[in-house]
């Protein structure tokens, strides 16, 4: 059978040691996207290699999926897209680029393209084991590195979702083959039993709250209210008359700095109905601050805010979780997150007085009454019994029917 003829765009060439390479040259259509020209300029060992390295080339530049080789770095990557997040509040912005810096500080300097699934899979087992994580550095320069607590699966799979995002960008944007990201698996996210009060140990706390400068915040907290609403909460928001609350600012720390800002999405700003109970200690608290301010002079900052010490200073919203952890002691009451102080308002509502999930989604600022089921009302070990009593009543019945 007669030898093949090479096409015009491989070449078959002696080197001065007589060994033999197949240089491939070729140029694609420019593409669509990124308005560059393919080019395929490289020597292979063999003709096989080179036939199938053409095929290859002009089959991809055809259908429009070739990508062309680039200097493109894992941080650089990161950077570009971070920058595109526009329009996310500072503390999500934050969350996106927190969740991205272990991928940043361990392959940074390594070109995206480089970048295989093994990568993810190792930085993956180190970030459950915790400890010292390798850090990229400048060549010549060692390496180091830092201790990261080890990290669960809610922080992990963020930094993989980021990671997808990112790398789908940049796959539309011809820059990578495919999504290295999307073929790691996510880890098992373990349910933990959210902690809320009972009635029982609400009207507990209550009782104590009338040695508390800050019980009218502890009555907001009740009363569904972030902790970031409670520290952004301005006396201008309360209208007594109309025995409203407007909630349309926040306080929350982001990178390690008490930040102001809007409400976390456009259904959180919301107008609540203000309960008299409620009323009764914010009129209590302007009193309160009133004489603060008496005593206090020139040296009282009038800020405005409902959640301030006694010379008129906006707390850190830090600080204030540590105060509700000081209350939830003193009232004898299990100790609870502020932010649980939130669903147990949502799970009351459910439990105890019926009230619709839509409108405790509205009362909560949810866009979704799913969520709201799903993440802020919990059943209780007292529920359950209810129902067991309830089932023994029918089947109490039935039995005496017999």
């Amino acid at each position: 059978m007669p030898r093949q003829q090479l096409p015009p765009q491989i070449k078959k060439i002696t080197l001065k040691n007589g060994k033999v390479r197949y240089h491939v040259k070729e140029n694609g259509r420019v593409d669509s996207i990124t308005k560059q020209r393919p080019k395929l300029d490289k020597r292979f060992d063999t003709e096989k290699e080179a036939r199938d390295a053409l095929r290859d080339f002009q089959y991809q530049t055809a259908r429009g999926t070739y990508v062309m080789r680039s200097t493109l770095t894992v941080e650089q990557a990161c950077t570009n897209w971070l920058a595109g997040r526009h329009g996310l509040r500072k503390s999500a912005k934050a969350a996106y680029r927190n969740g991205l810096q272990p991928l940043r500080d361990r392959h940074g300097g390594m070109p995206i393209q480089a970048l295989e699934k093994r990568h993810l899979d190792e930085l993956v087992t180190d970030l459950m084991a915790g400890g010292v994580v390798p850090v990229h550095v400048k060549e010549g320069r060692g390496v180091r590195g830092h201790y990261r607590r080890p990290w669960r699966a809610t922080t992990i799979n963020p930094m993989l979702n980021y990671l997808e995002s990112m790398l789908n960008e940049l796959l539309k944007q011809g820059k990578v083959n495919y999504n290295v990201a999307a073929l790691v698996d996510r880890l098992p996210v373990s349910k933990v039993p959210m902690q809320t009060f009972t009635t029982v140990e609400v009207e507990r706390l209550l009782d104590t709250f009338a040695e508390d400068r800050l019980a009218h915040v502890w009555h907001l907290a009740l009363a569904g209210l972030r902790r970031g609403e409670l520290c952004g909460l301005r006396w201008t928001d309360i209208d007594f008359e109309a025995h409203t609350i407007n909630i349309e600012i926040t306080r929350v720390v982001v990178d390690g700095e008490v930040v102001e800002g809007g409400t976390k999405s456009e259904t959180s700003t919301r107008v609540l109905p203000l309960t008299p109970e409620l009323l009764a200690a914010l009129r209590a608290a302007t009193r309160m601050q009133a004489v603060e301010q008496l005593a206090a002079g020139p040296a009282y900052e009038r800020s405005g805010h409902v959640v301030v010490d006694p010379l008129g200073r906006r707390y850190h919203p830090d600080t204030v979780s540590d105060y509700w952890a000081a209350a939830c002691a003193k009232a004898g009451v299990k100790r609870i997150r502020l932010h649980d102080a939130r669903h147990t308002c949502g799970t009351l509502m459910h439990l105890e007085h019926n009230v619709p999930v839509a409108i405790i989604s509205a009362w909560l600022g949810h866009a979704d009454t799913a969520f709201t089921m799903r993440t802020y009302v919990h059943n209780q070990p007292e529920k359950l019994a209810l129902a067991a009593k309830s089932i023994s009543s029918w089947t109490r019945a039935k039995k005496s029917a017999q």
